[in-house]
């Protein structure tokens, strides 16, 4: 008889655990979510700036180096990003998971006209010239 009561007691606290384990898996598992798309939007925030920060070197390398001055720089892009560039900055808007554009912007000094392109998925080659005789920087996507 001892032990058909030993065996309800053990039955009875496996229910209770698996109902606390199911509840608290309910809590936690919305949180982890959030968790996890605020990590990979620092992820991506960060790459996209040393993205951007590689182009606004080599812009900064020929500029400093004058006309006929050229620097080629290699990308390797994740996802496709829509980069701004004028005479003192190059930035980029970031869509955020949450649905909000967080805008990545560094400055400089060159000679380049305001544009914009794409940088599309996988690698993308740039480059940086400054023509001997001309009085701006271009920068072209190869």
């Amino acid at each position: 008889m001892m032990k058909e009561q030993g065996a309800q007691v053990s039955l009875e606290y496996l229910l209770i655990f698996s109902i606390s384990l199911i509840i608290m898996i309910a809590f936690t598992l919305p949180l982890l979510q959030e968790s996890m798309d605020n990590t990979f939007d620092v992820s991506d925030s960060i790459k996209t700036k040393s993205d951007l920060s590689k182009l606004a070197l080599a812009i900064k390398q020929v500029y400093g180096e004058g006309q006929g001055s050229k620097q080629t720089v290699k990308l390797y892009i994740d996802k496709p990003i829509r980069v701004s560039v004028s005479n003192n900055h190059i930035s980029s808007n970031l869509k955020l998971k949450n649905g909000d554009n967080k805008k990545i912007y560094l400055s400089f000094k060159s000679k380049l006209k305001a544009s914009s392109f794409n940088l599309d998925k996988g690698e993308n080659i740039f480059i940086v010239e400054w023509p001997v005789g001309n009085e701006n920087m271009v920068i072209y996507h190869k």
